[in-house]
């Protein structure tokens, strides 16, 4: 039996309350939308989403052409967002770590060029940085018919970086599996090695062994299988280069630009949760004989990675979201391609709808990850 004068019973009541004004909210908000478009003849409908696109898109990591759905040209959209962002995270998290050290560091000459990096990021549009390297780099590199050649594989014009690519053939997904397996095996010794380190206080060697055994695996399944392996050189034809892979100007301008926007502000940081660290932790690891390095690795950093990390969660999310102004340079991610759905189709609000839905799913993931990591590396109360 529930009792209104037990704590308990109220917060329940009051929280389930809560909840049904909020339904209510939503369901009124929804239908007072719905009759306000239908009076002036729009129903909303996302059947139109299988129908044909009738439109290109300029790079795409899947096959697609003007005759596919819009659903599949938001799911390139969708790839060509995620993939930009994981390339900006894992650049702005190297160089925010890198320069967050210098910045903490004793030495001057470090930390004044790391102090004008970070200050120079933080006060700075990202848009401005965008546009100022976009056009610089538009205008100092060559047309596509003189594009530079590198090592004669590679060529970079102002319209792209063209690079050869593996052709796929017979059993390779065989040694790809055998390599997977081998890592598994990889992280297995590592594991062990650890135990081994807590019980016996002594190191195995485990770098170079872990790789060479990596490399022995992905050779001899390659032998064995017979596998031959061949790359499609890109080469000009035309207009434009044909064969291998390309990335564009656009995506490497924006990789570029946020990377080093979003290194500056993890490299602040960086420095905050250094700092944040007792010196006296630093100067007893000094004076048991290791280097600046050593104690940066072994006793500062991992103890500041536990106050960083919730703010670095931020940055990533950040990120993610801030791929959207690839917009001003022509960049097809999915707010771009959202936008041209709704030009061609008049249908903003199903194509926002759906667009919110897949940047709140990415930004999910994202943040489930990083608050997995975060309690992998939380201390326990004791």
């Amino acid at each position: 039996m529930l009792h209104l004068s037990e704590k308990g019973t109220r917060t329940l009541l009051y929280q389930g309350l809560m909840i049904a004004f909020i339904l209510v909210f939503f369901y009124i908000a929804c239908v007072n939308i719905n009759n306000n478009l239908a009076s002036v003849g729009i129903h909303i409908d996302y059947g139109f989403l299988f129908s044909e696109s009738g439109f290109d898109v300029n790079e795409s990591l899947i096959e697609y052409s003007s005759e596919s759905s819009y659903i599949q040209a938001l799911f390139v959209g969708f790839l060509n967002t995620v993939s930009l962002s994981l390339i900006c995270i894992i650049g702005a998290t190297l160089l925010g770590v890198a320069f967050g050290i210098l910045r903490a560091s004793q030495n001057w000459l470090g930390s004044s060029i790391s102090f004008l990096y970070i200050e120079l990021m933080r006060n700075l549009p990202k848009l401005l940085i965008l546009l100022t390297l976009y056009i610089l780099f538009i205008n100092s590199l060559p047309h596509v018919r003189e594009a530079y050649p590198f090592l004669g594989v590679f060529h970079i014009s102002n319209r792209a970086l063209y690079f050869p690519t593996l052709i796929w053939q017979e059993h390779m997904n065989t040694v790809l599996l055998a390599c997977v397996a081998a890592i598994v095996v990889v992280f297995i010794y590592r594991r062990y090695v650890r135990h081994y380190k807590d019980k016996t206080g002594q190191d195995l060697p485990f770098i170079w062994p872990s790789l060479l055994f990596i490399c022995f695996v992905f050779f001899l399944t390659s032998m064995l299988l017979g596998v031959q392996y061949s790359f499609d050189l890109p080469a000009l034809q035309g207009f434009n280069f044909a064969g291998g892979g390309q990335v564009s100007v656009q995506f490497f301008v924006l990789a570029f630009t946020l990377s080093i926007y979003h290194g500056g502000q993890i490299a602040e940081l960086v420095r905050g949760g250094i700092q944040s660290i007792s010196k006296g932790q630093e100067e007893a690891a000094r004076a048991i004989g290791l280097s600046y390095l050593q104690t940066m690795r072994l006793v500062v950093v991992p103890q500041a990675l536990r106050v960083i990390i919730p703010s670095m969660g931020n940055q990533y999310l950040n990120i993610t979201k801030n791929t959207s102004i690839g917009l001003a340079v022509g960049f097809s991610d999915l707010v771009s391609v959202m936008n041209t759905s709704i030009n061609q189709t008049f249908r903003p609000i199903e194509l926002m709808s759906v667009s919110t839905l897949i940047y709140l799913a990415i930004c999910l993931v994202v943040s489930i990850l990083i608050n997995a990591y975060n309690n992998y590396t939380r201390l326990e109360k004791a």
